[in-house]
């Protein structure tokens, strides 16, 4: 399906949680020299203008990123103050206008021995990201199916690798085929961290998301939730989001405790908003 465009939601509380989480566990990573793949299975087009029609329809940047564009991460816990300083930058020190989706983010983090490997299927967002991510030698851009990439590409010659897969889930089949995905990723390479964000909606295979992939991987897992509002009574509202790691580093809960009340507080719109932190890590 080729309908989802995420300029529409660039920014938003979703990817707010979505950005910290994936900075946090290349920080991680980079405490060693070794080489890193970084691996985007659903890269969309790379960045996003805020002052495009699409961002500006629903202006969600605005109960995301928006909330703290003014904030010194001086002071903030440093996983959420490395995230803003990561986007100011991306803005050279001025105003928010444009937002780093994944791609850019962890572009803006290559070492010299690292690789970036971007996939995208939707034929505009492709387009889109390979003017914007020329081919070189530590950053590749294929317009792929990113389902199958970790089955394509892994492992890799470093044995070190981060894959963070995020589709949209405008399917509901997406569900599925993300567990297989990661299924087959862990066959090739058991030793790699997955990075797996998904949706909170009222939808059954949203709610039982999580508990579908602990039961997967029995342990050395992490998964942490950001709520906006409440669950919506009626119909499929984006109400929140949650990010699920396949064997996180032992220093992730510590990263994200303090950061994940900051988020609740700052971009709650009702009583319903909340945060959750749950982790089995050897």
């Amino acid at each position: 399906m080729f309908s989802y465009r995420h300029a529409f939601h660039a920014g938003n509380h979703a990817d707010v949680l979505k950005h910290v989480v994936l900075l946090a566990l290349v920080r991680h990573l980079h405490r060693k020299e070794g080489g890193c793949w970084l691996v985007d299975t659903h890269a969309g087009a790379g960045w996003y203008e805020l002052s495009d029609a699409a961002a500006r329809k629903n202006r969600e940047f605005e109960g995301g990123i928006g909330a703290f564009a003014d904030d010194d991460p001086a002071g903030l816990p440093e996983a959420l103050a490395d995230y803003l300083a990561q986007v100011r930058a991306f803005n050279g020190g001025g105003p928010l206008l444009r937002y780093p989706g994944s791609p850019a983010l962890l572009a803006a983090t290559l070492r010299a021995q690292d690789r970036l490997k971007l996939y995208e299927l939707h034929p505009t967002e492709a387009g889109i990201l390979g003017g914007r991510f020329p081919h070189s030698r530590r950053i590749r851009v294929e317009k792929a199916d990113g389902f199958a990439a970790p089955r394509a590409i892994l492992p890799p010659p470093s044995r070190r690798a981060l894959v963070l897969i995020d589709p949209s889930y405008e399917d509901k089949d997406d569900y599925r085929r993300v567990r297989r995905s990661l299924a087959e990723a862990l066959e090739r390479f058991a030793t790699g961290v997955y990075a797996i964000w998904y949706p909170r909606v009222r939808r059954r295979e949203s709610e039982g998301m999580a508990a579908a992939l602990k039961q997967m991987v029995g342990e050395d897992w992490l998964h942490a939730s950001l709520d906006v509002d409440a669950p919506p009574a009626g119909g499929h509202g984006l109400y929140g989001s949650g990010m699920f790691v396949v064997n996180p580093p032992w220093t992730l809960p510590g990263s994200l405790e303090p950061v994940l009340p900051i988020l609740a507080s700052r971009l709650g719109r009702g009583p319903g908003a909340g945060w959750g932190l749950e982790h089995r890590i050897r």
